[in-house]
């Protein structure tokens, strides 16, 4: 068996993180194996060896610890604890952005603005295309430079972030790594029976 890339690493380098949940909402509030969406990331997050910040912990206080920083999306509540842990461990030993994305498996076209609405056009290649789930990891060197200034987070949206830090950093220091099954994101209520039969321990 091959190991992963990023087995040979410090497994108890210490690694900051917060659950985002701000911009999502109520849904974070909706129950998942009868757990929270927070909660249920809360609780992977700690499996996983992050150390959980209060979002109402000063931006300059995340800085001086000069450690990576976890961003965790609740609406991705079942993402495997050693999946976050491996991403933040590859942000600190490659000093690069580590973000979860899943393949896009729905038919995807283009929509081209006209007077009077909007145009279909042709399908895109789904192969050219990923969802952004979770985490987002930010190196310690990325973390003083986007929040040095007292922060806040650019965008808790985390595709817009992405968008962002791919613009500001370059794409070669933005690195997307295939998320488990589990970590989809849910968009409504009406996704939680599919995540909960994804993930239904028995």
């Amino acid at each position: 068996m091959n190991p992963h890339p990023y087995d040979a690493v410090d497994l108890f380098a210490p690694v900051a993180g917060i659950v985002v949940e701000e911009g999502r909402g109520a849904l974070p509030f909706h129950l998942v194996h009868g757990e929270s969406l927070v909660a249920s990331a809360a609780w992977a997050a700690g499996e996983a060896g992050i150390d959980l910040l209060d979002q109402t912990v000063p931006w300059e206080t995340v800085v001086e610890r000069e450690v990576p920083l976890l961003l965790h999306d609740p609406l991705c509540p079942m993402t495997p604890p050693d999946f976050l842990r491996r991403c933040a461990e590859r942000a600190a030993v490659e000093d690069r952005v580590v973000v979860g994305v899943r393949p896009v498996t729905d038919t995807v076209k283009e929509v081209h603005p006209v007077a009077g609405g909007d145009v279909v056009g042709a399908t895109v290649d789904r192969d050219a295309l990923v969802a952004v789930c979770s985490p987002v990891v930010l190196p310690a060197a990325v973390v003083a430079d986007l929040l040095g200034a007292g922060g806040p987070l650019p965008t808790s949206d985390f595709v817009q972030l992405v968008t962002l830090l791919r613009q500001r950093y370059g794409a070669e220091r933005v690195l997307l790594v295939e998320a488990p099954p589990e970590a989809r994101r849910v968009a409504s209520a009406a996704d939680l029976p599919v995540l909960e039969a994804l993930t239904d321990p028995r």
